[in-house]
């Protein structure tokens, strides 16, 4: 681990140069947002255009996704992955070996637990929230339930 910067190549060819991380050792792409104060394990990948907020803790070999957004103070587990464009509030907790989806919307505070998988678009309420509502029909409302997958 005594390199610096650590060059991947993907499955199409393309090579990217990864910056290993100051705090705990994990690998940055270019274009990523990651705060000094934020630990990223060893053998996790934070893709390009992904922001980190500071103070955040991310397992070892968890993998984020380009253009996720990764919330203040949250923790992510060992061996998570956080798909494309995924947005995790501030203080949220995933569990380690989770599946998150592209697209997923996760509350702030918010605790989802080991080995839990959200779809793709899915969203993760706090608890006692419910999803907006929306109009249906001639003006009437109805209740829109999402997945509250852990909650």
């Amino acid at each position: 681990m005594n390199a610096k910067f650590v060059s991947v190549e993907d499955d199409a060819g393309k090579v990217t140069r990864y910056v290993r991380h100051a705090n705990g050792g994990g690998l940055v792409a270019p274009g990523a947002s990651v705060p000094e104060s934020t630990r990223i394990g060893p053998m996790t990948y934070v893709e390009p255009g992904a922001k980190v907020g500071s103070g955040c803790r991310i397992g070892h070999g968890s993998w984020i996704d380009r253009d996720a957004t990764i919330g203040e103070r949250a923790i992510i587990g060992d061996g998570v992955r956080i798909g494309r464009g995924t947005v995790v509030g501030n203080r949220a907790n995933i569990g380690s070996h989770s599946r998150i989806g592209s697209g997923v919307l996760i509350e702030h505070g918010v605790q989802v637990h080991a080995d839990s998988a959200i779809p793709d678009g899915g969203e993760v309420l706090a608890v006692g929230k419910r999803a907006p509502r929306r109009a249906q029909g001639k003006g009437r409302q109805r209740q829109q339930t999402r997945g509250r997958v852990a909650a």
